[in-house]
């Protein structure tokens, strides 16, 4: 069995394991990453041969650092990564280049069709009629998205939003609001077969799947990583948020909505939470809070989405492609069922 785990912002793990009456067997782990002495990776392969298969990435971690010898240095690995590696072999997961990996990148649509073709293009990957695929959203209109499980009333100033022309959906992920407007912000989902995260858990999955937006970003100059659980962010101040469902179909979603500019002042008239976090901070604080693409870059946002849709090509290939009729119809349908509807939008009042 053989498992690979691409640290973020760190080295390649490789686990090459068999499984013999539910026991690891001649573990060998090999990667480009350092490590002193060179009798600590004796000691790995020692201590995870004969663990129970079962065992979780955690628990191998922490067996696998009670084994090592004092004083050793580990640089890009961790003995938490060497156990997600032997996982995902044991899981048998998939590797992003297995995929045949389709780009949509379609003119603007509406919110709630935004959070239709999500849920669409998430179950037909799920259930195999779509290869994996990347998206970047284009909006027709301002709007706030919420989260799952947020309450409608809590996070929305609903009059607010009326004002100011503001639609209001809810997403199928958890996690928080986010505020959008046209042109303002950057954002991409991922629809990938459960098996490229095998053998990890949500937390840890959140960091894989965007560590190909860190190599991007540094692409473009900018020194960002990962803030758990769900946050991208570097020096000046967050980025992005991201947001994550598995489906029962075995897919999973991933989303990421990414700050180009940002109108904190409308923001804070329109969301509650954050008018909350900062009531005591001012305008001033929002701002330094979020540290928009457009102000660290210089570039205009399609020339960033350009490089990072590039960035991705060159790391894991990338075949246009786009929002067929039968999704499109479903799509709709959904937003006619579901996603357009007061029922939905206020489940969580």
């Amino acid at each position: 069995m053989h498992g690979e785990y691409k640290v973020p912002g760190g080295k390649l793990v490789v686990a090459d394991v068999d499984v013999v009456d539910g026991l690891l067997r001649v573990p060998r782990i090999s990667g480009d990453f350092f490590l002193e002495p060179d009798a600590a990776l004796d000691a790995i392969n020692g201590v995870l041969d004969g663990l129970p298969a079962g065992l979780d990435a955690r628990a191998i971690g922490v067996r696998v650092q009670a084994g090592l010898p004092r004083d050793t240095v580990m640089l890009g690995v961790s003995a938490e990564a060497v156990g997600i590696a032997v996982r995902r072999a044991v899981a048998r997961a998939s590797d992003w280049r297995e995929h045949d990996w389709r780009l949509i990148h379609e003119p603007p649509q509406d919110p709630a069709l935004h959070m239709a073709i999500d849920q669409v293009l998430a179950e037909e990957v799920g259930a195999g009629r779509r290869p994996p695929t990347l998206r970047v959203w284009e909006w027709a209109s301002p709007a706030v998205v919420i989260g799952s499980f947020q309450s409608l009333r809590n996070e929305v100033d609903a009059e607010a939003a009326r004002r100011h022309g503001v639609d209001v959906v809810r997403r199928i992920s958890g996690g928080g609001a986010m505020f959008i407007e046209p042109g303002n912000t950057i954002t991409y989902s991922l629809y990938a077969p459960e098996s490229l995260v095998a053998g990890m858990s949500f937390a840890e999955s959140y960091a894989f799947l965007d560590d190909w937006v860190l190599g991007a970003l540094g692409d473009l100059g900018i020194k960002a990583w990962y803030q758990p659980l769900n946050d991208i962010t570097s020096d000046n101040g967050k980025i992005a948020g991201a947001a994550q469902k598995r489906l029962a179909s075995g897919a999973v979603l991933h989303h990421v909505t990414m700050a180009y500019d940002i109108d904190a002042e409308k923001m804070l008239r329109v969301l509650r939470i954050g008018r909350e976090k900062i009531s005591d901070k001012g305008i001033a604080s929002a701002v330094k809070r979020v540290d928009p693409l457009r102000r660290q870059t210089g570039l205009p946002r399609e020339q960033i989405i350009d490089r990072m849709i590039a960035h991705f090509r060159t790391r894991y290939g990338l075949t246009g492609d786009r929002v067929s009729d039968d999704e499109l119809r479903l799509a709709r349908k959904y937003v006619t069922d579901k996603f357009g509807t007061p029922e939905w939008t206020a489940r969580v009042p």
